[in-house]
């Protein structure tokens, strides 16, 4: 069995007129990400880690903001789009751990949310999904809740 290990990063400026989308959910918020896409923040380091641990290159590559198919799709789409491209090349998913910072809103409450709905697109248990948030106590971008960011880490295993 091969194990490989990848890390993926994304940030999104928060903006008026625009809904907020983290995990494949819609949360109320006074602002959303701005983006080509649904500007999923959460997803898009989900789908470069993986992209990354299985040296399929990034998100961009796969499914550039220049391309207008993708302009507003929802990013629960491009994380399917990936992972089939992982099973294509043989890969499976042992697990990922995502961590998003973010000062507003408060996250917690919509976690468990998050994790079954990436858990029935990537067709995963959702022991498999971690995800927590933080906020950086007020301080660069995401404290001053100019934008949020994500971190993720995942194992695939061929």
């Amino acid at each position: 069995m091969k194990i490989r290990v990848g890390f993926g990063f994304d940030v999104h400026a928060l903006v008026p007129n625009r809904e907020l989308w983290l995990g494949g959910i819609k949360i109320e918020h006074t602002k959303g990400l701005q983006g080509h896409s649904d500007a999923d923040v959460l997803i898009h380091a989900v789908c470069d880690a993986l992209l990354g641990a299985a040296n399929m290159r990034d998100i961009g590559y796969h499914f550039p903001d220049t391309a207008g198919e993708y302009k507003g799709i929802d990013s629960k789409i491009l994380l399917g789009k990936t992972m089939k491209l992982l099973q294509e090349a043989g890969y499976s998913l042992g697990n990922i751990d995502v961590t998003v910072a973010a000062e507003r809103p408060k996250l917690n409450p919509y976690i468990p949310e998050m994790k079954q709905v990436m858990a029935e697109v990537l067709q995963v248990d959702i022991d498999d999904i971690s995800i927590k948030a933080t906020t950086t106590e007020k301080l660069g971008f995401t404290g001053r809740q100019e934008g949020i960011a994500a971190y993720a880490t995942v194992l695939i295993q061929k």
